[in-house]
């Protein structure tokens, strides 16, 4: 049978070049708690590959791809300081008020933050994000349009 229609490759070398994970073409800014997450990880990632089978072939190029992402971040990783500040910008904490098609309004608060740490679900976005795009350099009060909607900077917290 043809190799090309198994998973390995000639030899039984599979998985070993697994493509690497896409590094964005933005700076890489983050926040003391990011840069802390992405050492983490370069941590652990390291603590695994010398606890690997390295039989496991699959395992250790998932592995070996991961943290050879995670080191280029940490490598690229800029600190960004907060500071306080009148208007929004990189690591604020911000609420906001949308209003939706029925009139509704809905307050949100979340931190802007470098790409890797952002999380919606737990309240930090992207500072690459339309929305964080939008209101960086916006004071309270300032109405913003974002993807065909209002959205009016309620505060802004340090």
């Amino acid at each position: 049978m043809s190799i090309a229609f198994v998973r390995e490759k000639e030899g039984g070398e599979a998985f070993e070049d697994l493509p690497d994970r896409p590094v964005s073409p933005h700076p890489n800014f983050v926040t003391l708690e990011g840069l802390a997450q992405i050492e983490a990880e370069v941590a652990r990632l390291e603590k695994e590959t010398s606890a690997l089978d390295h039989e496991a072939k699959a395992e250790t190029a998932r592995v070996s791809r991961d943290l050879r992402y995670w080191i280029a971040r940490k490598t690229s990783a800029q600190l960004v300081e907060h500071v306080a500040g009148e208007t929004v910008h990189f690591g604020s904490t911000v609420a906001v008020v949308r209003e939706d098609e029925d009139g509704k309004e809905t307050k949100q608060t979340f931190r802007i933050v470098g790409e890797d740490e952002a999380d919606p679900a737990k309240g930090t976005i992207s500072y690459v994000a339309p929305l964080a795009r939008a209101i960086t350099g916006k004071s309270v009060g300032d109405v913003v349009d974002v993807n065909g909607h209002d959205v009016e900077v309620a505060a802004i917290n340090p």
